[in-house]
């Protein structure tokens, strides 16, 4: 995406214009063209309608309780009959004059509707009906009944009452839910893949809940008459150290793979390292990592003794090992149960800014100082960086911020841009919508979706052009790198020091001896 002169605003301003004119020209000629067809069918069919013969509609007698008046007899009253009488008694159709269309009535006059209709429902039983559904409203369309079983997981950025929402669960419902289940789980731990199964009746009245938080974690609750019964089951946890190591052939989570182990702990390793390294594609064939992390056990159900692995648990050390640059990362608990990871010199690994606003497949333009524009054809500096992705992709703020522009900005498309500390701000262009709610002056986290790839402005393909200024100045995002400023110092560095020693002595040597073994 190119920084445009004025002279191309201008041109590109004036084409748009005048395309506008010629399509605003194009739907003024086709309304008039079709009002004037309009009109003259109308004319016509009236002429038609006024040589239509028309035929007293005969209401048959549903029950005589008296002998007809003479003054009835003389003056023919023209009621209209109920349908279900019509439908019993009428042999042919006949056009009825001011409650149908005329061009209805001319229709039904035609040869070629006149044949017998045959007696569908018999007479008695057609009134039984009619009266029926007029005391009772019996028959009348209703809405199909809600699905008696719920099973679904909870998404990225949803909530309780968002997810359950997706399936007609009223807000009340999900409100006894929350407050039944508050003394066991409080659902604002909510994550995604967590999943839930629920059961109502055919009015709607909730009968269980379930909510499965891992394989050995679970809460439910059960209606009994008027209130509920909750429980939870949380198994006693094993865990033990494990080390792994390997070498990349094709991806990080394929090696992780082919050594036995589950792809979560590639998820967990690649987010670890996200600020140095885009594992998306980042990754290249021979690049060498590390891992010490724990294995998670249960005990086996039915009294059949020994452990069931559940899965990889936390990382504790780590290191990643590409094109002569090692990175290492120590799990460190600052406060009991409160931990994150610093590198080997005691700054935390996370920095202001992710290295990529977006999952892309490639890179299709990187910054530079001159770029062949292929809609401008002409050379032009491209200060951003264009990540090519699937219309739709999620596309995530780098850093933490607030919005400041959320719309449409010329050959932008739409585009979100956010201000960070320090005087950064980062630009998001060709979007192809914005995340529901997003807005001018609202706080957003890292790694929180702000709208989608999509190719809107001066776009060839589905991409998000991606830019960071630094003080109203264009940097370049590959090379910027922002520590948060969170160190290990005071009384804690010594005790930081003595667990990270442990650790990397427990990784292992640089040097890569590929392995799997259980410490």
């Amino acid at each position: 995406m190119d920084v445009w002169s004025d002279d191309v605003l201008k041109e590109v301003l004036r084409e748009t214009r005048r395309r506008r004119s010629h399509r605003r020209w194009l739907r003024l000629s086709a309304s008039g063209l079709a009002l004037c067809l309009g009109a003259a069918l109308a004319w016509f069919v009236t002429r038609l309608a006024f040589e239509v013969p028309t035929a007293a509609v005969a209401r048959p007698a549903i029950a005589a309780t008296a002998a007809p008046s003479s003054e009835a007899s003389t003056a023919p009253r023209f009621e209209p009959a109920p349908i279900v009488d019509l439908l019993a008694s009428a042999q042919t159709p006949t056009p009825v004059l001011g409650a149908t269309p005329l061009v209805v009535d001319f229709l039904l006059s035609l040869p070629a509707f006149q044949t017998p209709v045959p007696e569908l429902v018999p007479a008695p039983l057609a009134r039984a009906a009619s009266e029926l559904v007029a005391a009772t409203g019996f028959g009348e369309a209703l809405e199909p009944p809600p699905s008696p079983v719920v099973e679904d997981r909870i998404e990225t950025g949803d909530t309780l009452i968002r997810a359950l929402g997706r399936h007609g669960v009223a807000a009340s419902t999900v409100a006894v839910i929350v407050r039944e289940m508050r003394p066991h789980f409080d659902f604002r731990r909510a994550r995604a893949g967590h999943r839930y199964r629920l059961e109502r009746d055919a009015d709607g009245t909730l009968l269980s809940f379930r909510y499965d938080v891992s394989p050995h974690e679970h809460y439910e609750m059960i209606r009994q008459g008027e209130r509920f019964e909750t429980k939870g089951s949380k198994r006693g946890m094993v865990r033990q150290q494990a080390r792994l190591a390997g070498v990349v052939a094709t991806t990080l989570h394929d090696a992780i793979e082919d050594l036995g182990e589950r792809p979560d702990l590639g998820v967990r390793f690649a987010n670890i390292f996200a600020w140095d390294v885009d594992f998306a594609k980042g990754s290249r064939p021979g690049d060498e990592f590390h891992i010490l992390y724990e294995r998670n056990y249960v005990a086996r159900e039915g009294g059949e003794g020994g452990l069931r692995y559940v899965g990889p648990g936390r990382i504790l050390a780590a290191r990643y090992k590409s094109r002569g640059v090692t990175h290492e990362a120590i799990y460190y608990e600052t406060a009991p149960g409160v931990g994150s990871y610093y590198r080997p010199d005691g700054g935390s690994v996370q920095q202001a800014f992710l290295a990529a606003p977006v999952k892309y497949t490639r890179i299709t333009s990187s910054f530079t100082q001159a770029r062949f524009h292929p809609i401008l054809r002409r050379t032009r500096p491209h200060p951003g960086i264009d990540y090519a992705a699937p219309a739709g992709t999620p596309v995530w703020a780098v850093a933490s911020g607030r919005v400041t522009h959320v719309g449409w900005m010329g050959g932008y498309g739409r585009l979100v841009k956010i201000r960070h500390a320090d005087g950064y701000e980062s630009y998001y262009a060709h979007l192809s919508e914005f995340a529901p709610g997003l807005r001018v002056g609202q706080a957003v986290g890292q790694k929180q979706v702000i709208g989608r790839v999509g190719s809107s402005g001066l776009s060839t393909g589905p991409h998000v052009c991606f830019r960071i200024t630094k003080d109203g100045r264009f940097v370049n995002p590959a090379s910027t790198r922002v520590p948060s400023g969170d160190r290990i110092v005071g009384r804690q560095r010594q005790d930081f020091e003595t667990v990270r020693d442990a650790r990397l002595a427990q990784l292992g040597p640089a040097t890569l001896v590929a392995t799997d073994e259980a410490m």
